[in-house]
């Protein structure tokens, strides 16, 4: 018996060690800092290469660039052949959750306002805000601000990014704008602004970060949805945030 059992192990471990790798493209739509950086790094790079460490059974991640747009219609299709990082049930009808799977938020986030020192624009002076132009992403919704955002008294302006955003705001064509407290903080250190820069957190519910799964992707979804939902307190993911911080 012990001399057919050796041999069987042997054969189970070469069949474990040859089934093919399943690759499970993550798209996001994200293409500023710190989420994603021009040298290939970010937090969404860092995390993909996160879940790929912890070898989820046969599963492997790769992360790729998909503009908004044409995510959202994919996803309207049906024909997204993968996850998405970084999305909100909010942002798609799906305050429910029935229509896609959602993991727990792995990260959360505020709204702010940036504008220049010289002429800043806060809630906390409100005529401030009658009349000035605030640069928003084309087509985007703010979850929790929008009804604050109509009765401010800003003008918008709608820019492709919010990096394009920021552009418009140091040349002088919005008088600020509105992007994620971390996106903005992050700009204003990476590229010593914090003196030209006026950043003013919005008093409004946190966003969140989940990762969006189809339902054809149940079975993959399953096995990284338990590892998403510690992040916040796995010390050795946290010291990977404190980086970008």
């Amino acid at each position: 018996m012990k001399t057919l059992l050796l041999p069987l192990l042997l054969l189970c471990a070469l069949l474990a060690k040859s089934a093919p790798a399943q690759v499970v493209t993550v798209y996001t739509s994200a293409s500023f800092a710190p989420l994603m950086l021009a040298d290939g790094r970010g937090m969404y790079p860092d995390l993909i290469a996160y879940l790929n460490q912890r070898k989820l059974g046969t599963l492997t991640f790769r992360l790729r660039y998909m503009p908004r747009k044409r995510l959202q219609v994919k996803l309207e299709e049906g024909s997204i052949d993968g996850m998405v990082i970084g999305m909100m049930p909010e942002w798609f009808d799906d305050v429910e959750q029935k229509k896609y799977l959602w993991s727990a938020p792995f990260a959360t986030d505020r709204y702010a306002l940036v504008s220049l020192a010289a002429k800043p624009v806060s809630p906390d002076a409100p005529a401030s805000m009658v009349g000035a132009s605030v640069g928003v992403t084309f087509g985007y919704h703010y979850p929790g601000i929008e009804a604050w955002l109509s009765g401010s008294g800003m003008l918008r302006s709608e820019g492709p990014s919010d990096e394009k955003n920021i552009e418009k705001l140091l040349l002088g064509r919005v008088e600020c704008v509105l992007v994620a407290e971390s996106m903005a903080r992050y700009f204003m250190r990476a590229n010593g602004m914090t003196a030209r820069l006026h950043l003013a957190t919005l008093a409004s519910p946190p966003t969140e970060r989940r990762m969006l799964a189809p339902r054809s992707h149940a079975a993959a979804f399953d096995k990284i949805a338990p590892v998403l939902k510690q992040l916040k307190s796995d010390p050795a993911w946290q010291r990977i945030v404190a980086t970008y911080q």
